[in-house]
């Protein structure tokens, strides 16, 4: 089964005090926010958890997936599930997003919590839990989850607004400082290209005309190039796929491999390349690449990121169906 290609992934900057507790949003998202909601005894986290490791035994690179998905919800319009939205013009239609998958798997866990804790659990907190249990079955470490978010009710694909791959390191921190996202965030959530993939149309430029100039990305290694023009045709009428970490003993797998490929010029899209030589980045990918805590830092950011635009307490509403707003 083909993988799905992680993009760019996105956070807000959040405090989180010894509490567990995350501010920014009224009242603050936190750990546990389910706990007694639910007749009692009943965890939520376990039932999700449980539907995403089922899903994940029959098709691991739902990992990816949600990964992707997780942004491309956040980044828009915050975590609010409006990606999830069904409609002629919301944001699944957006040419983005055309391509994101894992919706099934999100419906399969919201009919799990509905069935034994009906209207409580939000569908933003779905996706947020789903992720983070992905990322753990595939290798990476089980950070905590902050729960209480609650689900939007607008979903439009002209807020479609995402950076693209061959986006300038400069850019891409000019973008993430408007979301008031620093740039160890962005360097430590590029990270979930790990596992990902990308269609040849997203990187053929750097196989045969850089930048108009005829000729290759002279900042990409020689057996890569090679590599990636056997599986992408310059003439090509089939859009294939190639692992973002091209380390083929680990691009299943969350770890810090994708940063020893980016400083061996082996990365793939333009800003996984250009993020190890960027003087505001190349000393951080350097420190991740011959680190041992990635997977640590790794889960912070994406706790930071589920923190991004987030609506509390009576704002939005609990939806039935992730895929339609409530009626009544």
């Amino acid at each position: 089964m083909s993988k799905v290609a992680s993009v760019a992934l996105v956070l807000g900057f959040i405090f989180v005090a010894f509490s567990g507790q995350c501010y920014g949003a009224s009242p603050p998202l936190k750990v546990g926010f389910y706990q007694g909601k639910c007749n009692g005894t009943v965890d939520v986290e376990v039932v999700v958890g449980g539907v995403v490791k089922t899903w994940f035994s029959s098709d691991s690179t739902i990992t990816p997936a949600l990964l992707r998905m997780q942004f491309h919800d956040c980044f828009v319009t915050g975590c609010d599930a409006s990606l999830l939205l069904d409609g002629s013009n919301s944001e699944k239609t957006a040419i983005p997003n055309l391509s994101v998958r894992g919706y099934g798997l999100i419906d399969a866990a919201k009919a799990a919590v509905e069935a034994i804790c009906p209207g409580v659990v939000s569908c933003a907190d779905i996706i947020s839990m789903a992720t983070r249990d992905a990322v753990s079955l595939s290798g990476g470490g089980r950070y905590i989850v902050q729960t209480g978010r609650r689900d939007g009710t607008v979903s439009l694909a002209k807020n479609v607004n995402l950076p693209a791959p061959s986006i300038s390191v400069s850019n891409s921190i000019n973008a993430f400082s408007k979301k008031g996202l620093s740039v160890v965030d962005m360097v430590y959530l590029l990270g979930g290209h790990t596992v990902g993939v990308a269609h040849c149309s997203l990187f053929q430029d750097r196989l045969y005309n850089f930048q108009n100039s005829g000729q290759p990305d002279n900042t990409m290694s020689p057996s890569l190039l090679f590599f990636l023009r056997t599986r992408c045709p310059q003439n090509a009428t089939i859009d294939n796929t190639a692992n973002l970490d091209q380390n083929p003993l680990s691009s299943s797998i969350v770890d810090n491999s994708y940063y020893q490929q980016i400083m061996l010029h082996r990365g793939v899209l333009q800003i996984d390349q250009e993020l190890a030589q960027d003087p505001s980045t190349r000393g951080l990918v350097t420190a991740i690449a011959k680190g041992v805590d990635f997977s640590t830092k790794f889960g912070q950011a994406l706790i930071n990121l589920g923190a991004v635009q987030v609506l509390t307490g009576t704002q939005g509403q609990i939806r039935t169906s992730c895929r339609a707003v409530n009626t009544k």
